[in-house]
């Protein structure tokens, strides 16, 4: 791998989305009210009809520009039947890449016109079933913005090459560059933290996790929690971005561990690889995604497997984390 190559293949993965996310506005304009019609339900997912404008829009992406000297395997949801790779029929024993895409990161708030979702998209050298995210060496994400919005950030990155950040101006057709910030605090009061209970399965667990956190960090006083904020954002996307861009201290997602603690079949209500496959552009503005216990997340790049992680604005806030979380979680879970 060159780093021409490699940027190559990231200018690669930003066209494709500035495409899927100019696709998916124009759909929003003509057919709006049924985007919240449920698709399907996959092992994967819930898919609503939205999800299904971006699969097959990428589908053709790939089919007209993806280059035939970078074969390469498609994963993500509604793909989940015989594998898929680009130029169509190459055997994934053939293929140099591994591409896994999330096409829509928080359905749930755009097709309600609620708050932005984001396009996913990481690339790793084919390693078969041993490919996992820590092998991811091309990401992208591209916003896509609710309806009274004229503009759209998008974000990339090649390991070791720092963040490329634009903000596109989608009524002018014009583009600015941008420096991520993430924070450079080192506590929380005052500031924006939390850990992931979008649903109502897991969160009375999920809370008390939190709040046992925080008890054992010294941050609930007399007055309750107020030193720290909470903001749940239901996309993994659009968490990585708040971290990236300096909103917020720490977030996280633990519900892997609450659901096996429970008994709950985690397969449709957690994060997947697909979810979190942008992890590197964090990375690479200064921030630190990992394991709930440390270390590289390693899960496959497929579209099942559940996925913990949790993610600091800069080393010091992880370092005060670490430690009290492991000793918080052998507790609850």
């Amino acid at each position: 791998m060159n780093t021409r190559q490699l940027d190559l293949l990231r200018r690669l993965l930003c066209d494709l989305q500035a495409h899927l996310r100019d696709t998916v506005i124009a759909a929003r304009r003509r057919q709006a009210g049924k985007f919240a019609r449920v698709a399907a339900v996959t092992a994967a997912d819930t898919i609503y009809h939205i999800d299904r404008i971006s699969e097959a829009a990428i589908i053709a992406w790939f089919g007209r520009h993806w280059p035939d000297a970078c074969p390469v395997e498609v994963v993500m949801e509604g793909l989940e039947g015989e594998a898929v790779t680009f130029p169509r029929g190459t055997p994934v024993a053939q293929t140099a890449w591994k591409c896994i895409l999330d096409p829509i990161d928080g359905t749930r708030g755009i097709m309600y016109d609620k708050r932005s979702a984001w396009i996913l998209a990481g690339l790793a050298p084919q390693r078969g079933v041993r490919t996992h995210l820590g092998d991811i060496v091309v990401a992208a994400m591209t916003e896509l913005p609710v309806s009274k919005q004229d503009r759209s950030d998008q974000l990339s990155a090649v390991r070791g090459g720092g963040v490329a950040a634009v903000t596109h101006d989608l009524v002018r057709g014009t583009r600015r560059r941008w420096t991520p910030r993430p924070s450079r605090a080192r506590g929380f009061e005052h500031g924006f933290a939390s850990l992931a209970h979008f649903f109502p399965e897991g969160k009375a667990l999920l809370g008390a996790v939190e709040e046992a956190l925080w008890r054992d960090l010294g941050l609930l006083g007399k007055n309750g929690g107020q030193l720290v904020f909470d903001d749940q954002y239901i996309s993994t996307g659009g968490q990585l971005f708040e971290l990236i861009a300096g909103h917020d201290r720490m977030l996280g997602d633990l519900r892997p561990p609450a659901y096996a603690k429970l008994g709950f079949s985690s397969a449709t209500l957690c994060c997947h690889p697909y979810d979190i496959c942008t992890a590197l552009i964090a990375r690479e503005a200064g921030c630190v995604i990992e394991a709930p216990a440390g270390g590289v997340l390693r899960a496959p790049l497929d579209t099942t497997s559940p996925v913990a992680w949790m993610g600091y604005a800069n080393m010091h806030l992880a370092r005060l984390v670490r430690p009290v979380l492991r000793r918080v979680m052998a507790r609850h879970f």
